[in-house]
């Protein structure tokens, strides 16, 4: 760790108003915004965020991306945006209906470099929440556009209710909405491309109705049934703490981890990992420096790094949310057989995200 440079990055987060948000990001998630107004998410890691600690104090992700490179980022491409996007989003009211378009789409037709598939840990839900989550039965685009023409697309919308705990994982092409009432957790690819369906009528701050995208939603929607629940977790133990394995995608693994009061020691594999502590603080520390983070703080901790360490501050465990670009599909895989945990329990885990 003679490099100066590389230590585990604290993130300043974005906050950002929304029509559906609340006062719940400033007043339970400790975020600096005004709590009379509706913020509706707090962007914790993305390409523009700064850091606020060290000697690189008021640079961006993506400044980082120039300047350390391979050292930031292992072997993904510098010259591309930081591949992943975590978000804390309350609901107050039901988001818009909506799908993203998946990798080939949006370099086809947006001209991005990849679309949008996401997940969402809850972190609260109020009695009878529920998210629209794909299909009530098999429908087609000849449906859909002669429902989204006659304003019945509400009846065959698939309602989920949910309840804190869960994940749900969301593949591009997936039609979906948070409901209200939910605050949770997300992880996307970091892609703005969103193709609005539906937006239960309502009207934006300059009293107009928010653009839709129905056409484009048309080209990209999945129009099979929605089978999907809540992902199958495993909780496991490795490197000294316990985990629970949330999703493992070719684009992010997501995992909910407990730090304890006796440091443990956890791998980058070569990749950067993202950091979120929940209800209570926590210390990261690689070499010399120790980083604390308080209640819903987000550290970036860089390739390079190697080995980190995490450790709970002030109380004897601290969950945490822990998110990394793997470098290979079988990531998972290989910790979870480490673990011990059967091959054909594996397995079925694995199918959830194929």
């Amino acid at each position: 760790m003679s490099d100066e440079a590389i230590y585990p990055y604290s993130i300043e987060p974005k906050e950002t108003p929304a029509i559906w948000g609340g006062d719940a990001l400033v007043k339970h998630f400790g975020k600096k915004a005004d709590p009379n107004e509706k913020i509706g998410e707090s962007w914790e890691c993305w390409d523009d965020n700064r850091v606020l600690n060290g000697p690189l104090a008021g640079k961006t992700i993506a400044d980082l991306r120039t300047q350390l490179g391979a050292k930031l980022l292992g072997d993904l491409d510098p010259t591309q945006i930081f591949p992943i996007l975590t978000k804390i989003i309350d609901a107050r009211d039901s988001l818009s209906v909506q799908v993203h378009p998946d990798d080939a789409y949006a370099q086809r037709v947006e001209h991005q470099h990849n679309g949008k598939t996401e997940c969402w840990y809850i972190l609260s839900a109020e009695d009878g929440a529920e998210l629209v989550y794909g299909w009530a039965h098999d429908t087609t685009r000849e449906e859909y556009e002669r429902r989204v023409a006659d304003g019945t697309l509400g009846d065959i919308l698939r309602r989920v209710p949910v309840k804190a705990g869960e994940t749900y994982y969301l593949p591009a092409g997936t039609l979906h909405a948070i409901g209200a009432g939910i605050a949770l957790f997300e992880t996307q690819q970091a892609s703005d491309l969103t193709y609005r369906i539906f937006d239960w009528n309502r009207v934006g701050n300059d009293g107009k109705p928010r653009e839709l995208n129905v056409n484009k939603a048309a080209d990209v929607l999945n129009y099979h049934q929605g089978m999907r629940n809540a992902v199958e977790t495993i909780p496991y133990h490795y490197e000294g703490v316990d985990r629970v394995a949330l999703v493992a995608s070719k684009n992010f693994n997501v995992e909910r981890v407990t730090a304890t009061d006796e440091a443990a020691s956890l791998e980058t594999e070569g990749r950067p990992a993202i950091v979120m502590t929940l209800e209570h603080p926590m210390t990261v520390r690689a070499g010399d420096v120790a980083l604390t983070l308080e209640r819903y703080q987000t550290a970036l901790v860089p390739a390079a790094v190697q080995w980190y360490t995490v450790s709970a501050t002030g109380s004897t465990t601290s969950p945490f949310m822990l998110v990394a670009p793997p470098k290979s599909t079988e990531t998972m895989t290989v910790r979870l057989l480490a673990a011990g945990i059967a091959q054909d329990r594996i397995e079925h885990f694995m199918a959830q995200f194929t």
